[in-house]
């Protein structure tokens, strides 16, 4: 196989919002808040019209998008076997992705995560993770690890106790490992343990401007390129209008951001641009290629709503 997924098994549900909702609700525009508490999370859901509802999850998006691009690809996420969980396996199976997950009946239900796009185009998210977060390192298919050429993780499903305890499992066991930093939320939550993960233990890491920056606390995005030559990995940014760049330990390669686009819906642009650079690494593309394809895949997910292509 070529890429093995594991992330927060989660089910999109997508709605439209005004700004005032996100405000009401003391939600920050475009940052994914936690919700601890399931009836709190139903409340908020009970007074929106659902436009979508889709297997998501951020690295599952990625590897739907992989499989889209004729990439054979699994993924690991927790489930909860019910309504929802069915409808999660469904969904990915439908897209050609190997599941490696036996779900069975679960404390918790399976995680649901409401994404609010404001008329500006942004998506700001509100989480319940239900069992998705309670990931543990005897959910990880040790067999579908290790006949993958690359693993692929997501800073989301990073926590300390039982998550922890999967990624290493995953890492300790893989071929190469890329991973996703996901949020500045995750990035300020965990900042030395990712820390130690994108010095020490990735070969791939993935992020925004707005997230390195805070990882290594730079003051400008010169520093972040420095930072990436020294740590010797390949570290993908992506800047927005700007843009996106690759640093590895000798080369520094930029591709510009598609011009005139018809924004619909920020979603899934991180999710899917990381398919595309994968897909270019895992072929054998080269750099400025791999970022070629991560742009175009990014370029048409924010001209729909949701992470589908």
């Amino acid at each position: 196989m070529k890429i093995l997924g594991v992330g927060n098994a989660i089910v999109d549900v997508i709605c439209k919002v005004s700004e005032n909702f996100l405000i009401e609700n003391n939600l920050t525009k475009g940052t994914m808040k936690l919700a601890f508490d399931n009836k709190e999370f139903e409340k908020m859901l009970s007074g929106l019209k659902i436009e979508k509802t889709v297997s998501g999850g951020s690295v599952a998006n990625s590897i739907v998008g992989l499989s889209q691009l004729d990439n054979k690809v699994g993924f690991i996420g927790k489930i909860s076997d019910d309504v929802l969980g069915e409808k999660y396996e469904e969904g990915l199976i439908k897209e050609n992705v190997k599941y490696f997950y036996k779900k069975k009946r679960e404390k918790l239900p399976t995680g649901t995560c409401l994404i609010l796009i404001t008329p500006d185009s942004e998506r700001t998210m509100y989480t319940f993770l239900g069992t998705a977060g309670k990931i543990n390192k005897n959910d990880i298919d040790l067999k579908a690890v290790k006949d993958s050429e690359l693993i692929f993780l997501e800073g989301y499903l990073w926590d300390e106790g039982d998550p922890k305890q999967a990624f290493d499992v995953c890492i300790k066991n893989s071929n190469k490992v890329a991973m996703s930093l996901s949020d500045k939320f995750c990035v300020d939550r965990h900042k030395y343990h990712f820390l130690e993960l994108v010095k020490n233990r990735l070969d791939i890491i993935f992020a925004n401007e707005v997230e390195i920056m805070s990882l290594i606390n730079a003051k400008n995005f010169d520093e972040v390129v420095q930072f990436g030559k020294s740590i010797k990995k390949i570290l993908v940014v992506t800047r927005g209008e700007k843009g996106s760049i690759c640093v590895g330990k000798s080369t520094v390669k930029e591709f510009d951001a598609q011009k005139n686009l018809k924004i619909t819906d920020l979603t899934g642009a991180g999710d899917l641009f990381a398919a595309g650079f994968l897909h270019g690494f895992i072929n054998r593309l080269n750099i400025e290629e791999s970022l070629k394809k991560g742009t175009e895949l990014s370029s048409k997910i924010i001209q729909k709503i949701g992470a589908r292509i």
